[in-house]
């Protein structure tokens, strides 16, 4: 019996690295360049129910030090709308480094945009904002939770999460489809109706015109 129980959990943990390894990764870090209080904004395509993770961290140039060093009197604005519908989830005033979180209303495009709080006219900082974005799930656990599970009961439930998220991605996908094959229909529909509309009128048409010149011969005496 142990030895069964040992070859299943080496057959677990087997597949869990082969499918850990060929599954793509969820997070997307980055970082850009922001002058004085420009906003620099990214649209990010989100299924419903969809919890983002962001962590940034902003800093300045300084001349002195001659690198780039953190500024605590820095702040970053954040804000995130829907797309198109323009509903805002978040409008928040965050440190000069941190964590934001938010999970998506709707499917669809949402705007992440973040600005520095350096507000004068003719301030020429620069700030770089480094940005590590995850996409989770609003059930995980907490990261103090995380820590407190096995190492094979965590890569397991890693597993889960991210079948979840490629089901979840999957069920968007056939409703954006389903959307395309609706108007798809309803254009073809259009298309049909127009066209007979045209053979109607062109009918119409025709039939006038033959009475019309035969009203014309018969008055000629053509006829």
């Amino acid at each position: 019996m142990a030895a069964c129980t040992l070859r299943l959990l080496l057959s677990v943990v087997v597949a869990t690295f082969l499918v850990t390894a060929w599954l793509p990764s969820t997070s997307n870090a980055l970082y850009f360049y922001l002058e004085g209080s420009e906003q620099k904004c990214f649209i990010e395509e989100l299924p419903k129910d969809t919890m983002v993770i962001s962590v940034y961290k902003a800093e300045e140039w300084s001349d002195l030090q001659n690198q780039w060093i953190e500024n605590p009197t820095t702040g970053i604005r954040i804000t995130i709308d829907e797309l198109p519908q323009g509903h805002r989830l978040s409008n928040q005033m965050g440190a000069s480094s941190g964590r934001f979180t938010f999970t998506s209303t709707e499917s669809g495009d949402h705007a992440i945009c973040l600005s520095s709080n350096n507000s004068a006219w003719f301030s020429s900082a620069r700030t770089r904002l480094h940005l590590d974005m995850d996409i989770g799930d609003p059930t995980d656990a907490t990261q103090d939770h995380k820590e407190a599970l096995g190492d094979l009961a965590q890569r397991v439930r890693d597993l889960n999460t991210r079948v979840h998220e490629i089901r979840r991605e999957q069920a968007y996908q056939r409703e954006r489809e389903a959307e395309f094959r609706d108007q798809s229909e309803s254009t073809n529909s259009r298309v049909v109706w127009w066209t007979i509309a045209q053979i109607v009128v062109l009918g119409v048409t025709c039939l006038w015109q033959m009475r019309h010149l035969k009203g014309f011969f018969e008055a000629k005496k053509l006829v």
